[in-house]
């Protein structure tokens, strides 16, 4: 009975190490970065068209570009309203109570969700075929415990299709 127990503690040391092995198939997001020199919200007015090298081979800079000049051109249209609003409701947010900043609200919600719809657009038409999923994400700034809106670029896993012969 003793040489059981010792044959069977072996098997699982031997499984734990499998699983210590284990690759992730999948690899980490890509994050794009607001650079703009101006945020509301945490969003920012500009992201960087620079080709990140984890996507190398996986889609043309030519394409990535014009997805990235896509959000950027939302942008430029609708962050400046946001922050003629802003400042609009900061002059007027003693006297109404904080209320006057409503609108700077209901604007920002509108900005991203016009960002979302052109992801999604683009998602359907081009990166889902190659494997990709882009997506406007909040996520902690590096360098203080602030919120800011990122664009993530996530892998989709390639799962086998078996087909019989």
């Amino acid at each position: 009975m003793a040489d059981f127990d010792a044959i069977y503690e072996e098997e699982e040391e031997h499984e734990e190490h499998l699983e210590d092995n284990y690759v992730a198939l999948v690899p980490d997001p890509v994050i794009i970065r607001g650079a703009g020199n101006m945020t509301v919200f945490g969003l920012s007015n500009r992201f960087d068209t620079e080709f990140p090298n984890d996507l190398v081979s996986r889609v043309a800079p030519e394409e990535f570009k014009a997805t990235v000049l896509r959000v950027n051109t939302v942008l430029k249209k609708t962050l400046p309203v946001n922050v003629r609003w802003l400042f609009c409701g900061c002059v007027c947010c003693c006297c109404t109570l904080g209320c006057s900043l409503w609108p700077v609200i209901c604007l920002s919600k509108r900005t991203q969700h016009s960002i979302d719809k052109l992801l999604e657009w683009e998602n359907s038409h081009l990166y889902h075929k190659l494997g990709m999923h882009w997506r406007l994400a909040k996520q902690r700034c590096d360098s203080s415990s602030m919120m800011e809106y990122v664009l993530l670029i996530e892998f989709i896993p390639k799962i086998p299709i078996y087909r019989p012969d």
